[in-house]
């Protein structure tokens, strides 16, 4: 048995009101208010590794689809074990505002908050 293999009673990820509202705005302004949203966690970054947060109109084999205030939110099987228990939540007031991914798995943030270390 290979360490994905784990299951734990907490979800891949959680989904605040605020941030689906304002992920369900975006796409609804782009014309594309079915759309849903892919949370990747991609090698890169100060740190070893960033998420790409992006609207996408399809899932592809293998994702993971997360319901949460009326968004789905697609994780595909890589990303999933390191985003497990992740929280994604939106904050306007904090300097460069916006999408933020709180993860309990991160050991190390970058200071520029986009990439982290597990």
């Amino acid at each position: 048995m290979d360490g994905m293999d784990v299951q734990t009673d907490a979800p891949v990820l959680t989904v605040t009101e605020k941030a689906a509202g304002r992920v369900r705005s975006v796409a609804e302004r782009e014309g594309r208010p079915a759309a849903y949203l892919r949370v990747r966690v991609v090698a890169g970054g100060c740190d070893g590794f960033t998420y790409e947060l992006a609207l996408e109109d399809e899932r592809l084999d293998g994702d993971q689809v997360i319901e949460a205030h009326g968004l789905g939110v697609l994780v595909d099987g890589r990303s999933a074990p390191i985003l497990q228990g992740s929280i994604l939540e939106f904050n306007d007031s904090m300097l460069g505002g916006g999408l933020k991914v709180y993860n309990p798995q991160a050991v190390h943030e970058c200071t520029c908050g986009k990439s982290f270390a597990i």
